[in-house]
């Protein structure tokens, strides 16, 4: 991934606006502005990617979705899974573009690409509405993923939407900022044409809040073969040169936490 040749870029303002319109604007540089988190996230979903395919126990073939999809980067892992159908959605247009273009090719239909046979993407809202997506049926999504997405969502309308989701057993690999990172700032790019700092609605959720409201929603941690369930990473000093300089100044703080959730009978 590119890195900036300075710690943090300078701006002029700061300019709190709408998700939706925050990630429309950050979408061309959100892969290659030294964002220091998804490097980590990519760090981590190396293992935590592989023990959530594990975790998937209905027979095949899968369908697995990837509910906030950015640019596509970890919905290209799940097009990595023999016989399963892909559905990757995002609210943002901008966002949506990118992850058709680096999946697909550009000349593919907002719905059904022509190039990936097994891959839909598609528009949707969370905060829109209280429905599932209109192209998926309730309660039939063997997996999702959901990578740095929640910090935008309040808790109680992301569990809702995921638990309408899943069939029961199915399985949520979530990741997002850690509230130690999320109470001294928040996600936000600095839009080079402009000048400012973008930041989007963000929520510094923790991970017993999370832990809980994913409860209520019949959705519960599930632990590896240590006794691992939810885990949490700081920055360490020889994490910095892997993870970009804007890491820098985040060392000794909790930034990360992951883990996957079993939808259970209620």
């Amino acid at each position: 991934m590119p890195q900036p040749t300075t710690a943090d870029p300078a701006f002029n303002s700061v300019s709190y606006v709408p998700t939706n319109e925050a990630y429309d604007r950050w979408a061309k540089v959100y892969d290659s502005d030294g964002n220091f988190l998804q490097a980590l996230d990519d760090l981590e979903l190396k293992t935590l990617f592989p023990r959530f395919l594990s975790s998937i126990k209905s027979s095949k073939p899968w369908r697995v979705m990837d509910l906030g999809c950015g640019t596509g980067r970890n919905t290209a892992l799940l097009l990595g899974i023999p016989e399963a159908e892909v559905i990757a959605l995002d609210a943002s247009k901008g966002m949506l573009e990118v992850a058709k273009n680096r999946l697909a090719g550009s000349d593919i239909d907002s719905e059904v690409s022509g190039g990936r046979p097994n891959l839909r993407l598609g528009i949707f809202d969370m905060l829109a509405t209280s429905a599932p997506p209109d192209s998926v049926a309730p309660h039939t999504m063997d997996a999702i993923i959901s990578t740095l997405v929640v910090e935008h969502i309040p808790l109680p309308t992301f569990f809702a939407h995921v638990s309408q989701l899943l069939r029961p057993g199915g399985v949520l690999l979530l990741t997002n900022m850690h509230s130690q990172m999320g109470g001294i700032s928040q996600a936000g790019f600095v839009d080079r044409d402009t000048g400012e700092k973008i930041r989007p609605t963000s929520y510094a959720h923790t991970v017993e809040d999370t832990i809980l409201e994913a409860r209520r929603f019949n959705l519960e941690v599930e632990t590896d073969q240590e006794g691992v369930g939810i885990l949490e990473r700081a920055v360490s000093e020889d994490m910095v040169e892997k993870l970009g300089l804007r890491s820098g100044k985040w060392v000794g703080i909790t930034c990360w936490f992951g883990g996957i959730f079993r939808k259970v009978d209620s």
